[in-house]
Order: C-alpha cells, then structure tokens, then sequence
C-alpha cells in the first residue's frame, strides 16, 4: 500500500519532468559496475534503452577492472559513480533530516531492525546508506520517473531508501545466490516495491514462500535473455561438415564453487580415461583459479582442459560457434548459494549448442531434459562424463538438442522481448 501511494506523491521535479516529457526516465542500481559477468545488466539496459527508455546507471561501487565490454564504455562515462562519504553526500542527509526526518530515521531504522541477524546485509545497510541517501537527492532533481535494483540484496536495499526518500517507485530483479543465500529484508523490499521481477518460477514461489501469498501478483517472472542476432544459430549440415578435430568443450562463467568446474574437471578425467579425443575450454576468472589450475595440474589434463581467462561477448559468440558441447555443471554451495538460470547457459543454446547443466534450482525451466538438452545431478561427475559421452558418440542427437535449445531461447529467452515485457511495467509505473 505504501508504495502505491508513494508512487503518487512525486517530487516536484519529477512532475514537471513527466508533464513536459512521456518518455521514462529509469536509473538503473546495481552492486558494481562496469562488471564483465553481468552481461544481463548491461544488455538489459541496452535493450531497454532501444525501446525509448532513458536510462541512467548508480552503481553502489565502480568495478576495478581492464576488461569491459566495449557497450558499456558510454554507460561508464555517465554512470554517478560516487565516494562512500562527501560533502555533498552530507548536505544530502542535512536536507532529508531537516525536510523528512520521520522518513528519514524511520526508513534508517527499518534497514538496522530487518537486516540484524545477518553480518553481511546489516553492515551492507550501513555502507549503503551514505550513497543511498544522496542517490535520492540527486534522482529527485533530475527526473528520474522509476528506480530498478538489479539483485535481491544491497541494490535493492538501496532502492527502497530512494523509494522511501525520493517517493520515486523502485522494482528489483532477483536472480540467484542474492535470494537463496540471505533473505533478510526481503519481506519489506517486497512489500514497497510497485512490482518484483524474478528470473524463474523457482525464484518466484521462494519469494511468495518468505513474503507471503498476497504478493503473488506483484512477482513478475521476465527472463533474462541474450541477443539472438549475436548468438546466432549454425547451419543445419554444421554436424555433417565439421572439421576433424578433437571434441570441444566449453563451460563459461566465473570460476567459482557454485559453477562446479572442479567436477567438470573431474568428468573430463574419466573421458580421458574412457580414451576420449577432447578440449575443455574454461573461460572467465575467479577466485576457484588457482586451486582448479593445481587440479588439472594433478590431473594429467594440461592437455585437455584449458583456462582462456575473461572474454567479451563477441569473442564468446566466436568460441561457441566452434564449440561442440556447453558444459554448466551447477552445484548449491556450502553457504546456501545457488544459480538462476545461467546466462551462459542461453548464450550456448541460442548459439544452437547442445548443452548439459546441473538439475537445480531455475535451470530445467531453460534446458528440457532430452529435449533442449540433458540434465545430469549436482556433483555427480560420473553422470556429467556419461552425458558428455553420450553426446560424443551420438551426432544426430546433439543436432537434435541444438536446433531444439535455439527454439527454446527464441520463445522464452530472446532479450528484446523480454526487455520490452520489462519497459512496458517501467511506463505503467511513470503514466501512474
């Protein structure tokens, strides 16, 4: 209720801007920026931006990094990226102290009260705060008509500061470990935000589950998607035509527990053992990289299994298009963290290559076992070799599963559709 009525009592600034211009104007939140693995942000924004959207970027810290994609370079140039403290980070808490101070100590004392219990989101709450605030008074004054966190956790959080400050309507995107690992505070980002978009059934029923069923509605499930002009199917005679070369392999993400290279590795093991010709191409970084290199190390595999650091898209479009099987081996990790739907996952199948992934968590929602691909259980490297021999041995079946894995993406996954499904709920907001 608070949110619906928040959303009417707009700042002055914000009215004059929506009166002489119908075109949303949306800041878009996110924990770093510009962040090489999140290429669902970057493109969403892009996407939305195509469909007359203007967006800005506030992202809560700047990604120190030499690696970006070449899209996000003009994102980087405008994004407010802002110090922890300032002066005008100051003047912006003396001017919401002295003009909603209600609002202001309750909306700080909310953040304390729903986030104690959790070291990690309680001491986040307070090092957002600070931006958050001053986030809120540079939106009211520049027309800013719908805030939208990407991730459950301190985007969100800090959406529903702006929210509560700027009386700007806010939204969030959930997608994985930030909804699975922690819900502190869930509830009452849930409850303020004007809608709540989830990139999985999954994900939706954990929210309803936590929020309670009254929310149900307000839940929107809108994919994430990947551009089908970039990852671009092969030909139908691909199979029939490919070079005489070893099997190829490729498992793309961060290398990180909750992707489950370490069983991949040892899958890969056993299809040596088996007297497999094969690559394994493991491309990005993370902290898993040294312990996964000593693995392949001890292994014997140097041969087989290859770590190609960082990619940009195009250069991953270019590796999957020589690839002959996508490999997401997911796994739940000690701490609670799991997948959403992975995008490298979408990337592979909208590329037209058969995939096999872990069966958790939002992932047969993508990939329809025998169908789109094949589902193997968590941690099970002797499932993972079999399904990856199976595929070695059987061509036909692996045209099968790419032509059927292209469709699937074309339907559901397709990034344009899906961020004009997201623009048309962030005009809905602005007309209200």
């Amino acid at each position: 209720m608070y949110a619906r009525l928040a959303s009417t009592q707009q700042q002055p600034a914000v009215r004059v801007a929506m009166t002489l211009n119908h075109r949303p104007k949306v800041a878009y939140i996110m924990s770093r920026f510009p962040k090489i693995t999140e290429t669902f942000i970057l493109y969403e924004m892009l996407a939305v931006e195509a469909q007359g959207v203007q967006v800005e970027v506030y992202p809560l810290l700047r990604e120190r990094t030499t690696v970006i994609h070449p899209e996000a370079a003009a994102f980087v140039e405008r994004a407010h990226f802002q110090p922890f403290v300032s002066w005008p980070i100051l003047r912006a808490h003396l001017h919401f102290l002295t003009r909603k101070p209600l609002v202001y100590l309750s909306t700080l004392w909310t953040l304390l009260r729903a986030n104690f219990g959790s070291l990690r989101y309680f001491t986040g709450a307070l090092g957002i705060f600070p931006k958050a605030v001053y986030f809120a008074d540079l939106m009211a004054g520049e027309g800013i008509t719908h805030v939208h966190a990407h991730f459950a956790s301190h985007p969100a959080a800090a959406g529903f500061i702006i929210h509560r400050l700027a009386s700007l309507p806010y939204s969030f995107t959930a997608h994985g470990s930030d909804l699975h690992r922690d819900r502190h505070m869930l509830r009452e980002k849930v409850a303020e935000a004007a809608f709540v978009v989830t990139i999985s059934n999954y994900n939706k029923e954990i929210i309803v589950a936590e929020c309670g069923e009254q929310f149900r509605d307000q839940v929107l499930v809108i994919h994430c998607g990947v551009d089908t002009q970039v990852f671009r199917s092969r030909s139908e005679d691909w199979w029939q035509k490919r070079p005489a070369r070893p099997f190829t392999l490729i498992c793309i993400g961060t290398l990180h527990e909750v992707k489950g290279q370490t069983y991949l590795i040892e899958a890969c093991r056993l299809l040596r053992d088996r007297g497999i010709s094969f690559v394994c191409q493991l491309v990005g970084d993370g902290p898993d990289e040294v312990a996964l290199a000593q693995q392949i190390a001890q292994a014997g595999l140097s041969e087989h299994v290859r770590l190609l650091g960082r990619r940009t898209r195009e250069q991953v479009a270019e590796l999957l298009a020589q690839a002959d099987i996508a490999v997401a081996p997911s796994v739940p990790t000690k701490d609670g963290r799991r997948e959403g739907i992975p995008v490298a996952l979408m990337e592979a199948m909208g590329s037209g290559v058969p995939v096999v992934a872990g069966n958790l968590s939002g992932i047969p929602e993508l990939v329809e076992h025998e169908r789109g691909g094949l589902l193997v259980p968590p941690r099970d490297a002797q499932a993972l070799a079999d399904a990856l021999e199976r595929l070695y041995i059987d061509p036909g079946l692996c045209q099968r599963l790419g032509q059927a894995g292209r469709e699937k993406v074309l339907r559901e996954f397709d990034l344009r559709p899906n961020a004009a499904t997201l623009t048309h709920h962030f005009s809905q907001e602005a007309r209200r």
